[in-house]
């Protein structure tokens, strides 16, 4: 008898997380974008081994473009050969560029990804934060919070 292997593909939901942008940036609105991709990378993002940490979105020549996010070259294939870290182009309306352009070079936002992901249909998809970045003062004020939470926890637990 022979055993199946388990899948370790994802099918849909998340890929990859920016845990710290929502420390660093003060994220006012998110937006949802498609990411052009070749057979290999969605393959290997289907694994589940893909980074944004440093990842970030910028502006070029009017287009909206992914930049320093990692992708690993899929294993599994003959022509599998990309580069990890390669520019990706990301697919948003006319309108939607406009309106991120402008709040970045009129307001100084910033744009970060916040996550990879695939929707129910299984098309890659990124989440994008239009944040401005905190001040020391703040993250410490966001360190401060999340340690009085888990002390109030504690101490509720314990008084059961």
């Amino acid at each position: 008898m022979v055993e199946k292997k388990k899948s370790t593909l994802i099918s849909f939901g998340n890929v990859a997380k920016n845990r710290k942008a929502t420390f660093n940036y003060l994220i006012t609105d998110r937006i949802e974008a498609g990411i052009v991709l070749k057979g290999p990378e969605v393959k290997s993002l289907r694994h589940g081994r893909s980074t944004i940490n440093e990842a970030y979105a910028a502006e070029r020549e009017r287009e909206i473009w992914l930049f320093n996010s990692y992708i690993p070259e899929y294993q599994g294939s003959f022509f599998s050969k990309f580069e990890p870290r390669a520019p990706r182009k990301l697919l948003l309306h006319k309108k939607q560029i406009d309106k991120l352009l402008g709040a970045i070079t009129r307001e100084g936002m910033t744009l970060v990804p916040l996550d990879i992901f695939f929707n129910a249909r299984g098309i890659a998809k990124v989440t994008l934060g239009l944040g401005q970045g905190k001040k020391k003062t703040d993250k410490r004020q966001a360190i401060a919070e999340r340690d009085w939470k888990r002390d109030k926890a504690r101490l509720m637990r314990n008084k059961n």
